[in-house]
């Protein structure tokens, strides 16, 4: 009895939980749109997303550029379709490795800063200071962080899509030492406008979802230091399986 007890717990508390975070979602598109907009904040927030992820989002789109480039070209050197490499590395990067690893990235770099922050202005009374003082701490921490990472992550993708296919052209040219020009023929030739489209409509939800969840877990931390840790963590956890999950979802429904 013990052990249906215990999963009968578990379902409340997901079913719980899911209702807080509907309601968190719901509230935060409610303020989007609501006066007064700090605008200053809300660059703020941008550059702390997208500007200070660049270097890690171009190493990563770099060296998966390349280490996709040498699976393929070892792969299709056996049926003589070495120059095909060029069409595979934009397609596949373009429609699902730029937007999936990006989001991956950016969640353990921003999700869980989101939840430290939001966590520690939490068990420091912070959010109910605010609350005191009448300001909405939707409106004045969650709508800014939310509306950055929707924004920012697609231009963050887009920026991986070039800097991935270039680094399959390094090494495809310079290691294997194939026609440039038959590369990025192919590249231009097989990978559809709608290819590149997908991926960042992929990378517009991966955004609110990292976003959103660092906010909600961040708002939800008890136990003071012990706790910002505990909701930091679960945050990059949850983050990275929503993002796995929803990928599967959006790209049934997209292709």
């Amino acid at each position: 009895m013990k052990f249906f007890e215990r999963i009968g717990r578990w379902v409340l508390k997901g079913i719980s939980a899911s209702g807080d975070y509907a309601i968190l979602n719901f509230n935060t598109l409610k303020y989007t749109f609501k006066r007064p907009f700090d605008i200053k904040n809300w660059f703020k927030q941008m550059e702390r997303i997208g500007v200070n992820s660049l270097p890690v989002v171009f190493l990563t789109a770099l060296f998966t550029g390349m280490v996709l480039a040498l699976q393929i070209y070892g792969g299709f050197k056996r049926f003589q379709a070495e120059s095909m490499v060029g069409a595979i590395v934009g397609i596949a990067l373009s429609r699902e490795l730029a937007p999936v690893l990006t989001g991956l990235m950016v969640a353990g770099r921003i999700g869980s800063s989101i939840a430290a922050e939001i966590g520690t202005m939490k068990v420091t009374e912070q959010i109910d200071a605010l609350e005191v003082m009448g300001v909405d701490p939707v409106h004045y921490l969650f709508v800014p962080r939310v509306f950055a990472g929707t924004l920012m992550l697609p231009l963050l993708v887009g920026l991986a899509d070039l800097i991935g296919i270039y680094g399959g052209y390094f090494l495809v040219v310079n290691l294997f030492h194939e026609n440039p020009y038959l590369y990025m023929k192919n590249v231009y030739q097989y990978t559809e406008t709608w290819d590149v489209v997908s991926g960042l409509i992929k990378s517009f939800a991966f955004g609110y979802i990292i976003a959103s969840v660092g906010c909600y877990k961040g708002l939800r931390t008890k136990g003071g230091a012990e706790g910002v840790g505990k909701s930091t963590t679960e945050a990059v956890v949850l983050a990275s399986l929503a993002i796995l999950i929803a990928d599967f979802f959006l790209s049934k429904l997209l292709f």
